[in-house]
């Protein structure tokens, strides 16, 4: 592991040391200038608003050209931070296992092969690779046809020993079980789509031809694992009320409601019940269509033999582009991957415990005080994650000076840029403002959580390393507020002005559900 330098480490702490202070409402430079004074005044209002009455603010904000603290709320204060979380994995992924770390998935062959017969077994063997598509498999299946296997007497065995076979976060909730945010981890999986959701599938249902009769419901993709209990109505006309929901420890997805005959087709993506078997009925049907048949079944969870010969291989993206659907969607799938493949790589462990434990190792050489936090998983979904803001701009400080920085950078949402794979889930959000185009930052959200931790270059041309982040408020939400602050920062001079600056009216944004951020929304709601 390549440890930071302690003259690095006790600078970081010094840029933020003014941010540790508890309990003062505002904490800046001894003697502020004007345009602090007006910031933190900026700053106050708008933590101010009834929505927060009684919930927890904590704010901070430097200046990382001049190392100083330009406002400071509750800095230290351990608060819930959502996918915020997000930050420490992947700086950690990014310096742990490097921007070019790819994924394998391989396929071997055990027992003497002879004449297209195979006598043995065959085993796909998972290195945890998020993006495997559909046709991915195919590819594999391909490969293996082009060695001339035509007939495999064993067989087919699953192999997702890279990792343990805990599945689900520990503290996670059990009503999100069955929605795509929380897919099951195993280092053997299927993602539908370009978005890379991991263990999940995509349930349509269209409207038939006639009243009366059951929607047609089809997944993608095509698959024999999972099957479909079909109860909702095609109507003469009304609302579509279609629902779909995943029965727990199953793999049946039930479809209740209605939809009107000549309306759009409805589709919701769900998580799988154990994802190993789902990545080998894609891959066994594949290797079907090439022409290959498996004669005996399919096995899950067992390893690959060290005498097993490679049959086929598929490499994943390199981790640097990974880092652009991770961060700008908030793909909680791959934060817990990349978790498990840190424990992996560094300590043999591919577990949420070993990963974990890298994680703060890194952070901790970082400048990060992990004597003032607590982290339970990679995404952020767990409410036992406890990081104070303080903590967020001191990772934020340090990283500038990584060799991957502006990779990293580049792959956070910027604020009110409507290209998705750009803005994120900040591209509908600070549209038409001073922070459009200028803010980078992690978004979060649980229900009662939101927060929003990043980079503004303000007025000024200083680079400003901020962390805002809200808990226990009532209402449906108060990212509006944390918009008006980034905005206020794009804005912030040290330039000669007597104007009070003013509070940044609040942007327009779209309405997401309360506890969600826009990119869990499917169809896409940012």
């Amino acid at each position: 592991m390549d440890r930071r330098l302690f003259p690095r480490t006790l600078a970081v702490l010094t840029l933020v040391a003014t941010a540790a202070t508890a309990g003062a409402p505002t904490a800046t430079a001894e003697s502020p200038t004007p345009a602090q004074t007006r910031l933190n005044a900026t700053i106050d209002a708008v933590l101010a608003d009834s929505r927060l009455a009684g919930a927890q603010a904590g704010v901070v904000v430097v200046d990382t050209t001049t190392g100083q603290t330009l406002y400071q709320r509750n800095g230290d204060r351990r608060l819930v931070p959502a996918s915020n979380t997000k930050l420490l994995t992947s700086t950690a992924a990014l310096e742990l296992l490097g921007p070019g770390h790819r994924f394998t998935t391989d396929v071997a062959g055990s027992g003497a092969r002879r004449a297209g017969l195979l006598s043995g077994n065959l085993y796909l063997r998972g290195g945890g690779d998020p993006t495997m598509l559909a046709g991915d498999y195919d590819e594999l299946a391909a490969q293996v046809a082009a060695e001339g296997v035509r007939v495999v007497t064993g067989n087919l065995v699953a192999d997702d020993t890279r990792y343990d076979r805990t599945r689900l976060g520990p503290d996670w909730t059990w009503d999100d079980e069955s929605y795509y945010y929380a897919a099951q981890v195993s280092a053997l999986t299927v993602a539908p789509d370009t978005d890379y959701d991991a263990g999940t599938v995509i349930v349509q249902a269209a409207p038939a031809a006639g009243a009366g009769a059951p929607p047609v419901v089809t997944m993608t993709p095509p698959n024999g694992y999972l099957r479909i209990d079909n109860r909702a109505e095609t109507v003469a006309d009304g609302e579509t009320t279609i629902s779909f929901e995943r029965d727990h420890g199953s793999n049946t997805i039930v479809v209740t409601g209605q939809i009107a005959v000549g309306e759009a087709p409805e589709s919701d993506w769900m998580t799988v019940w154990e994802p190993t078997g789902y990545a080998a009925d894609i891959f066994r049907a594949a290797l079907l269509r090439h022409g290959v048949r498996v004669l005996g079944r399919t096995v899950l969870g067992q390893a690959t033999p060290d005498d097993a010969k490679p049959v086929a291989r598929h490499d994943s993206m390199p981790l640097a582009d990974l880092m652009v659907p991770f961060l700008k969607l908030s793909n909680n799938g791959h934060a817990e991957v990349l978790t498990k493949e840190l424990g992996r790589v560094i300590s043999g462990s591919g577990t949420w415990s070993a990963g974990l434990a890298a994680i703060g190792e890194y952070v901790g050489d970082s400048g990060v005080n992990t004597g003032t936090l607590r982290q339970r998983d990679g995404s952020g979904l767990s409410r036992r994650n406890l990081i104070p803001p303080a903590e967020f701009v001191a990772l934020l400080a340090a990283v500038r000076a990584e060799p991957w920085f502006d990779t990293w950078y580049a792959a956070l949402p910027v604020a009110g840029n409507a290209e998705r794979f750009v803005g994120g889930t900040l591209r509908s959000r600070m549209r038409g403002t001073v922070a459009a185009n200028n803010v980078h930052a992690k978004t979060g959200s649980l229900t009662g959580v939101s927060s929003l931790s990043g980079y503004v270059t303000d007025a000024d041309g200083h680079l400003l390393a901020f962390s805002i982040v809200l808990n226990n408020y009532l209402t449906s939400s108060v990212k509006g507020l944390e918009d008006q602050i980034a905005i206020a920062l794009a804005s912030y001079t040290e330039k000669a002005t007597t104007a009070r600056l003013a509070v940044p009216t609040e942007p327009d944004a779209p309405r997401v559900p309360e506890g969600l951020e826009c990119s869990w929304v499917k169809p896409i709601a940012c």
